[in-house]
């Protein structure tokens, strides 16, 4: 397999935790984010939304979307899963990584933070003010949905899964962009859990071949 992927990219780190809970490795391409490169003409014929990941399989073809790429990985690679046997449970997880795939990952996206700066002429305060909102907003009802549920070591029992994959990135994020996540005791909690698993802790940003300071 070959992987597209940028250190600092939400969707490339949940990729990345995925690879290593299942076990695989797949070869590394950089895709260097801030300097345009999904722009380039070798990446758009790779994925014409130019955007990260990209996952090419052994039998060539090419996966866009971390969620449809981790649903895939999950399919192919059954152990361990990555969802739940439950379908009640599955569809509960599925919501809970929706929240932050499809409604606070889009938003602190880069090419919608440069639309904000460059044609909307919005001073840097405004645009911390911008992350700030939802991302707060995001990982609130992140922690709300968790206090509906059992105190266990994972989002949504005592292995981790699809939850924890997509919410683990979007901690890392909050702490990059400065974001107070300090009145969230769940999600602080499975953050520090995760980190005591290879498979986070490797696949951290400071942890990638291509990580700049």
């Amino acid at each position: 397999m070959k992987y597209w992927g940028y250190f600092r990219s939400s969707s490339s780190y949940r990729c990345r935790i995925a690879f290593g809970l299942k076990g695989v490795a797949p070869d590394f391409v950089p895709v260097h984010l801030r300097l345009g490169g999904q722009k380039a003409p070798e990446f758009a014929a790779v994925n014409p939304q130019q955007l990260l990941p990209a996952l090419e399989t052994d039998a060539g073809d090419v996966l866009i979307q971390s969620l449809a790429i981790l649903e895939w990985l999950d399919e192919t690679i059954p152990t361990p899963p990555l969802l739940p046997s439950d379908p009640l449970t599955r569809a509960h997880v599925r919501g809970f990584a929706q929240v932050i795939a499809c409604e606070i990952h889009p938003l602190q996206n880069l090419r919608v933070l440069a639309y904000l700066r460059g044609p909307l002429a919005q001073p840097e305060d405004a645009v911390q003010a911008w992350l700030a909102r939802w991302i707060t907003d995001g990982l609130t009802a992140c922690e709300g949905l968790l206090a509906r549920r059992p105190v266990t070591r994972f989002a949504f029992g005592d292995t981790p899964g699809l939850a924890d994959i997509c919410l683990i990135p979007q901690v890392f994020s909050a702490q990059r962009f400065g974001v107070d996540t300090s009145h969230l005791p769940r999600i602080n909690a499975i953050y520090e859990q995760c980190q005591l698993i290879s498979a986070f802790a490797d696949a951290h940003p400071r942890q990638q071949p291509d990580w700049e300071p």
